[in-house]
């Protein structure tokens, strides 16, 4: 078995001969720019500059592939994605000869069209497995082999090399089991893996903050808090995502233009106490449209998602508020 690229090839030279700045410069660049992710961004680096590939577990919208995007472009080396499904065979990770030309030329290397695989261990890049559970046995089983050897034979091609930066990279949502595979012994075994959970309340304010380029803080501490709700109620098996409360806020910032509401300045984030019945009306539609698509009912629950957010809706702005009044 070969031995994956040490810890000084991915911090210097790419697969392309490119010099790189240290590992530790690559962070601070990276650091500037991405809210509320230092430890994974430490942890991910470190397992990636040490050669190692990697299986990042965490639900959607958890900055997986927002992380390896800013690491490959830091290095300048490509970031392929493949989305793990079960038509993701063999030939369509690895490549395939183009027909027409096989039915003139016979098969030869000139006619091979290279697969996301193949392509990442040529370029020295990152190929990224989203949803990796669901791929098949057999296609996992070709990844395990450019894995273990940092190489795949290839029939009428010939033998392909992998430049030392290749890294495997597989994210999986831990929350979803429908359609999903259990991984082997033998795949757990030849990947590091990283947790990743959701950011903090804080966090997910400068993110929603950054994305829509909002300077309503109210507006945003009421998208966030109504997305994290979804969470954490009984009823759903899995809430939204960070990207829900962006949605939440610019539908909602879109919607109070065109109901010409005024949007409150309200230092006191936490509880929201005395807003306009316009305002939050303006919240309740923009709550159903930003959000129903985006949770998980459980199947044994007797509601639908909109009487679910109607509910966590009215304990934001309605039950909280009065119960945080004094007296």
């Amino acid at each position: 078995m070969t031995e994956h690229s040490t810890a000084a090839s991915a911090n210097h030279v790419s697969g392309r001969g490119q010099t790189h700045r240290s590992i530790n410069e690559v962070r601070r660049s990276i650091a500037a720019r991405l809210v509320g992710r230092d430890r994974e961004l430490d942890l991910l680096l470190a397992a990636v500059a040490a050669g190692r590939d990697l299986l990042i577990e965490g639900p959607p919208g958890t900055s997986k592939s927002t992380l390896l995007g800013a690491i490959t472009a830091e290095w300048g080396i490509p970031l392929l994605f493949v989305e793990g499904n079960a038509d993701l065979t063999p030939a369509r990770i690895v490549g395939h000869h183009n027909p027409a030309r096989v039915l003139r030329e016979d098969y030869s290397e000139d006619n091979f069209v290279a697969g996301p695989l193949v392509e990442a261990m040529r370029t020295g890049g990152f190929l990224y497995v989203e949803e990796f559970n669901r791929a098949p046995e057999d296609t996992l089983n070709t990844l395990l082999t450019a894995m273990a050897e940092r190489r795949i034979a290839i029939p009428r091609v010939g033998t392909v090399d992998a430049l030392p930066t290749f890294r495997v990279v597989a994210s999986m949502n831990p929350y979803d089991n429908v359609g999903t595979t259990r991984l082997s012994t033998s795949v757990h075994d030849r990947l590091c893996r990283l947790a990743i959970g959701y950011q903090d309340a804080d966090a997910e304010r400068g993110i929603v903050a950054l994305r829509t380029e909002s300077d309503s803080l109210r507006l945003i501490a009421d998208s966030v808090a109504i997305t994290r709700a979804t969470r954490e109620h009984e009823d759903i098996t899995q809430g939204s995502s960070v990207r829900g409360a962006i949605d939440l806020a610019l539908v909602a910032q879109q919607l109070a233009n065109l109901r010409e509401v005024s949007i409150p300045e309200v230092a006191d984030i936490d509880p929201p106490r005395d807003l306009p019945e316009d305002y939050r009306q303006v919240m309740l539609d923009s709550v159903l449209v930003a959000l129903s698509g985006r949770i998980h009912v459980d199947d044994t629950a007797d509601a639908t998602p909109e009487s679910i957010l109607h509910e966590i809706w009215q304990d934001h702005f309605v039950l909280k508020p009065a119960a945080a009044e004094p007296g």
